[in-house]
């Protein structure tokens, strides 16, 4: 199944679909393409006497009140684009605990906020993905915008997804250079998924890369919960990898604090997901690899306010039916370094890497290996080797110097793990 599931998705990634929308609340599958993605610093703007006043839809997969994590994030992404806009807060409408596996449930929620005027809808969680897609047909008036998906109509369904590869490199790095200053190589993955999805596989990839840059005898040991949100599993899995291999860094892809909670509570450190969460555990916590969906939300909010009502419209305005945008957008990032618990030099080194991937000259799948000199002084001196890409049953993903992996690649069918990462 997972298999079957793996290239069922490579070859939506294949297909391209526009989306639009805007409209009133009223009743009225295929995937993006990458070279279509709209980016963060689309200009978008309302014309005179456009819509000035729109009503936001947002379907949640936990609590609009949690303090940290995946639905915190989007949360917080939501209503600062609100607020930078000058829209009023209520004018945001709300479902949340809105579980991904239940179809029925999540139709119900987007007829919620559809019966209650919501002009654009946002589903933050993957597995609403049909129900997004069949809502969009249904209410033809209405934009549909759906996070980590693939789907896509050409009237008003569109999907939005970053480069947070680049920003778990980082975190990676963080992990990797705390690892060396203890003298122990073993660290651990809380994920979500593994191979069978390329959002996940490419995060640990990532991840694995950029402590492996640091400290080359890093092992990264995954421990796969198959949920995106469990907080029991989530604990169970992060003292699992804790109590088997020693672990002395914990990172994670999945959507509470709970994995940097564990580690505090061993004694070990941590990376988390999604948002900063530092103030959850300080005294283990690094640094995240965060989202800053503002930069969507604002993006697509603008576009759908600059519609005018005619749902059509909507695409154009984006500049393409999939958004997909990273570091150099300010779309993802590493959160601030918690230096209190972090390896000495690690911003340095973070901070010349961040570099290195907003200019373009070089990202995380390539063949070119990172290293770091650190002089007394503290500055940092970025070194590029030449060599494989290689898995971790020894296949050749990237020659020695060739470019990195392709976004479809990373997007849509990354479905195995780079030398150095062990599941199970």
């Amino acid at each position: 199944m997972k298999k079957i599931l793996a290239l069922a998705l490579a070859a939506a990634m294949s297909l391209s679909l526009v989306a639009c929308g805007g409209g009133n609340g009223n009743n009225g599958s295929s995937a993006s393409n990458p070279g279509s993605a709209s980016s963060a610093g689309s200009d978008v703007s309302t014309p005179a006497g456009g819509q000035s006043d729109i009503k936001v839809g947002a379907v949640y997969i936990t609590s609009q009140n949690d303090v940290a994590g995946y639905t915190f994030q989007h949360h917080n992404g939501i209503t600062t684009a609100m607020k930078s806009l000058g829209l009023d807060p209520a004018d945001l409408i709300v479902v949340d605990n809105v579980p991904d596996n239940d179809d029925t449930a999540v139709a119900t929620a987007i007829d919620t906020v559809v019966n209650q005027g919501a002009d654009i809808v946002f589903g933050i969680s993957f597995g609403y993905i049909q129900p997004m897609a069949d809502k969009a047909e249904e209410y033809k008036d209405v934009i549909f915008s759906h996070g980590t998906g693939y789907l896509a109509n050409d009237t008003n369904f569109n999907n939005y997804f970053g480069r947070i590869y680049q920003a778990r490199y980082l975190a990676g790095i963080a992990a990797g250079m705390k690892s060396l200053e203890l003298g122990n190589n073993s660290i651990g993955y809380v994920a979500a998924f593994n191979l069978d999805y390329a959002e996940t596989c490419s995060g640990i990839n990532a991840f694995a890369l950029g402590a492996q840059s640091a400290n080359p005898e890093a092992v990264v040991h995954v421990n796969v919960i198959n949920t995106w949100g469990d907080e029991s599993l989530e604990r169970q899995a992060a003292q699992a990898l804790i109590d088997s291999y020693n672990c002395c860094v914990i990172s994670q892809h999945c959507d509470s604090a709970q994995p940097q909670l564990v580690a505090q509570e061993n004694n070990v450190f941590g990376c988390g997901y999604n948002s900063d969460m530092t103030e959850q555990a300080p005294n283990a916590h690094m640094t995240s690899a965060i989202w800053h969906w503002n930069v969507y939300y604002e993006t697509a909010i603008k576009a759908a306010m600059a519609c005018n009502g005619d749902a059509s419209k909507f695409v154009e305005n984006m500049g393409g039916n999939a958004y997909y945008a990273g570091l150099a957008e300010g779309f993802v990032d590493a959160s601030p370094l918690n230096e209190s618990v972090a390896a000495p030099n690690t911003k340095a080194v973070m901070d010349a890497v961040r570099e290195l991937i907003v200019s373009g000259e070089w990202d995380v799948f390539s063949g070119v290996k990172l290293s770091y000199n650190i002089s007394e002084d503290g500055s940092v001196e970025i070194v590029k080797t030449d060599a494989d890409l290689v898995d971790n049953a020894g296949n050749v993903i990237v020659a020695a110097g060739g470019p990195s992996v392709d976004d479809g690649v990373i997007k849509g069918s990354m479905n195995y793990n780079v030398a150095g990462v062990q599941e199970g």
